[in-house]
């Protein structure tokens, strides 16, 4: 899934000649970039080339690593604005929450793809061990990150929830928000984290089938619409491999224990 929505991802940037303005934030940086269109088309091709070599073992673990890093790229984007956005909207908590989980948006995806990129690696690597570490502090602080940003802006939120909802929007946003911070606790703690991972990537698929595929259904030609569904399915790609990757930790663990005795 990660593989294919960054590819895909690719493809829309190919399309525009352009960054997707909500999850390959280049404005950040300034509103005149030189070569930004050139920028765009290197990074469209980058994006497909390494979403293409995962899904070809041979070259999966170049591929994994392509994939970090142009997350990472999209993730330093993010760091103008811890600047910017208290400037413009106000030194406010709510401002540097929602920063910060436009950050780990990208994060999250980094960590999957240095997990991928350490499970490809020797078996007796500690790669792995240490992409766990790091995997499940940025999964676990961004789900909290993404929880708060929820909690403290219902109603910004609900906009993007379809009228046809019931119970209304703003119920949805505390009901996620609360998904989130619950997910995010559990990773946190090792209590339950591969259920919290697995029911993590379920929400981010019923958010592409209930809110994103409609918003792209009402609005076909933009390109933030189609970049949303590309990231969302990414992001929900990257929980999955994180929660494949705590599993198989834990049960590589329990095996080491019963060889001991």
């Amino acid at each position: 899934m990660l593989a294919l929505a960054t590819v895909a991802a690719g493809i829309f940037d190919l399309i525009w000649g352009d960054f997707e303005a909500a999850h390959q934030p280049i404005g950040a940086l300034g509103d005149h970039i030189p070569g930004r269109m050139i920028l765009a088309y290197l990074t469209a091709l980058w994006m497909i080339a390494g979403g293409a070599a995962l899904l070809w073992k041979p070259t999966a673990r170049v591929g994994a690593l392509a994939t970090t890093v142009i997350y990472f790229v999209f993730g330093m984007f993010w760091l103008p604005r811890f600047y910017t956005a208290p400037h413009a909207l106000g030194f406010r908590f709510t401002v540097f929450i929602g920063v910060l989980a436009g950050l780990f948006t990208q994060l999250i995806v980094v960590a999957a793809g240095l997990i991928l990129y350490s499970s490809l690696a020797t078996p007796d690597s500690s790669e792995r061990e240490k992409s766990s570490v790091f995997g499940r502090w940025i999964f676990g602080f961004g789900s909290l990150l993404f929880g708060l940003a929820h909690l403290t802006a219902v109603q910004s939120v609900a906009l993007m929830i379809p009228q046809w909802i019931p119970l209304g929007g703003a119920l949805w946003v505390v009901i996620s928000g609360i998904a989130f911070v619950l997910a995010g606790l559990a990773i946190l703690s090792g209590i339950l984290n591969v259920l919290a991972a697995r029911l993590l990537a379920l929400m981010l698929l019923l958010f592409e089938v209930l809110v994103l595929v409609p918003n792209l259904l009402s609005n076909p030609h933009g390109h933030i619409a189609w970049g949303a569904n590309a990231y969302n399915l990414a992001a929900a790609g990257a929980v999955w491999i994180f929660a494949a990757s705590i599993r198989n930790h834990a049960k590589g663990s329990e095996i080491e224990s019963i060889a001991r005795v």
